[in-house]
C-alpha cells in the first residue's frame, strides 16, 4: 500500500504511515452500535441511542398486549359484571362476566389497609375500585353493570359504608356504569332476628 514517493523515505517513517492507514481501516470497519439505526443516527450521544431503542421497544410491547375480545372497534362498549358485597366488616368487589360464571378479578378492602378497623372504610373501597379499574382496562373491558349486597337475611340490609365509595371511584376511573341494582338477600319468613336485653327497640 506504499505509493512511488514514498520509497526515498526513512524505514520508521514507512512504519508510522502503514500503522496509521491501518488505523483507520480498523475505525472505518468497527461499528458496535444497536441495530437498525440509521447513518445519521452516529453522531447521537450513546445515552440517547438507548432511549431511542427503548421507546421503541415500549412501543412495540405495547401494540402486542391486548388481553380484550376479538373484533371490537374504538367506541363499542364491553361490559361485566361487578358484584359489590359492603359489609360492616369488610367490602368486597368480584368482576364476571355477565353471566357470572368466570372470575375476572377480585379484591377486597381488606388487601389496600393494614390495620382491621379500616377494612370497611370508604378509603380503603376507594383504592381497591381503583386497582379493579386498572386492571379491568387492560382487559379490554369499558362498562360495568353493578350489583351491590348488603349482609342481608336477618342481618343488616343497609350496605356498608364501602358501596358509596367504590361507585364512586369506578365511576371517576373512567367506565362507564349501567345498571345498578340491589341484591340484598330478604328472608320470607325464616329464623327470629336477635334481640338484646332489654328486648328490641323500634
Amino acid at each position: 500500500g506504499i505509493k512511488a514517493n514514498d520509497r526515498g523515505v526513512c524505514p520508521k517513517n514507512l512504519r508510522k504511515i502503514t500503522m496509521s492507514k491501518n488505523k483507520t481501516r480498523a475505525k472505518e470497519q468497527t461499528y458496535f452500535g444497536p441495530p437498525g439505526i440509521k447513518a445519521n443516527d452516529r453522531g447521537v450521544c450513546p445515552k440517547n441511542l438507548r432511549k431511542i431503542t427503548m421507546s421503541k421497544n415500549k412501543t412495540r410491547a405495547k401494540e402486542q398486549t391486548y388481553f380484550g375480545p376479538p373484533g371490537i372497534k374504538a367506541n363499542d362498549r364491553v361490559f361485566a359484571m361487578c358484584h359489590i358485597y359492603a359489609g360492616f366488616n369488610n367490602t368486597f368487589i368480584h368482576v364476571t362476566d355477565l353471566s357470572g360464571s368466570e372470575t375476572i378479578f377480585k379484591i377486597t378492602g381488606g388487601m389496600k389497609v393494614r390495620s382491621d378497623r379500616d377494612e370497611s372504610s370508604p378509603y380503603a373501597a376507594m383504592q381497591a375500585a381503583k386497582e379493579v379499574a386498572e386492571r379491568v382496562k387492560e382487559l379490554g373491558i369499558n362498562a360495568l353493570h353493578i350489583k351491590i349486597r348488603a349482609t342481608g337475611g336477618k342481618m343488616s340490609k343497609v350496605a356498608g359504608p364501602g358501596a358509596q365509595a367504590a361507585i364512586r371511584a369506578l365511576a371517576r376511573s373512567g367506565l362507564k356504569i349501567g345498571r345498578i341494582e340491589d341484591s340484598t338477600p330478604i328472608p320470607h319468613d325464616g329464623t327470629i332476628r336477635r334481640s338484646g336485653r332489654r328486648g328490641r327497640r323500634l
